[in-house]
């Protein structure tokens, strides 16, 4: 466990964890591969094990306030150069059902008034990034996309960043409870993937 726990440790010391988790959770709206969601609970769960004699490893205040604003602004990056794509992004979103779909079902959300699927999108697989570029590709306002990206960056990053702490705290700051926080967060995926997939109910019939 010492072991483990130096190891882990030794990964995440230092400042310069912030500017990589920060550009990997970035970048991930566009290379979805990127392991943004395991930085991020990682050096949760190195903060977990923080003491006075350990001032090397993460702080989970700037970690949170990092992570959410690489989110929020990975997302209007997405955003923007989809608003800006033009007639060559309409055929290439038109050419993929699941970008379509999600086009389609975005301007539904927002035209309403809600953004709930801006925030399950956020944990759901790909999810990210196929809103923020048909949020831009639908030519929707600013204003209609911006808070909820913001919150679903805050509730992604607050999730992400409190498993690894939980884990850190109940099972020591070890790989393994890294790994089980890390579990945690795609199941969060999977289950927000189905509400996002699961055909809207049907009105009923008038009377």
């Amino acid at each position: 466990m010492l072991d483990s726990l130096g190891s882990l440790r030794s990964l995440t010391a230092g400042p310069w964890i912030y500017p990589v988790v920060a550009t990997s959770i970035l970048l991930d709206v566009f290379l979805p591969v990127l392991p943004s969601g395991f930085l991020v609970i990682t050096a949760a769960t190195a903060a977990a094990s923080a003491t006075a004699a350990t001032p090397d490893v993460p702080s989970l205040l700037p970690l949170l306030l990092c992570a959410a604003t690489a989110s929020v602004l990975g997302d209007f990056l997405a955003y923007r150069l989809a608003l800006r794509g033009g007639a060559r992004l309409d055929r290439a979103i038109s050419r993929s059902k699941r970008l379509s779909v999600a086009q389609e079902r975005l301007g539904t959300a927002l035209a309403r008034g809600g953004g709930l699927l801006v925030v399950l999108a956020r944990f759901a697989p790909a999810g990210r990034s196929v809103v923020s570029l048909g949020a831009g590709a639908a030519k929707r306002r600013v204003e209609e996309f911006l808070p909820w990206s913001a919150l679903a960056g805050i509730t992604w990053a607050s999730y992400s960043v409190g498993l690894g702490w939980l884990g850190g705290q109940w099972l020591g700051a070890t790989w393994f409870s890294a790994g089980v926080s890390t579990l945690a967060l795609f199941l969060a995926g999977g289950l927000a993937a189905y509400l996002i997939r699961r055909p809207a109910a049907a009105p009923a019939p008038a009377s």
